[in-house]
């Protein structure tokens, strides 16, 4: 069974919204969050919520699978 890393989450999320173009303000504004909340996920201070997960898997055309590192695609 694969160990699950929420750090990857963060980076994974880092590396979408790079990709994307879009700042932490942008997303966060874009999400209906704060942009502390997206500042702590990428840095891996705090986890984010099943709801933001899937808010944000939708925003990046992505899995949440993938989001979560549980697949690498």
């Amino acid at each position: 069974m694969r160990e699950f890393d929420m750090k990857a989450v963060g980076r994974r999320l880092w590396e979408l919204r790079l990709e994307k173009g879009v700042s932490q303000n942008q997303m966060a504004a874009e999400l209906s969050l704060s942009n502390a909340s997206i500042s702590y996920w990428e840095n891996g201070k705090q986890e984010p919520t099943a709801s933001a997960i899937v808010k944000a898997a939708i925003y990046f055309n992505v899995s949440t699978d993938y989001l979560l590192g549980l697949k690498e695609y």
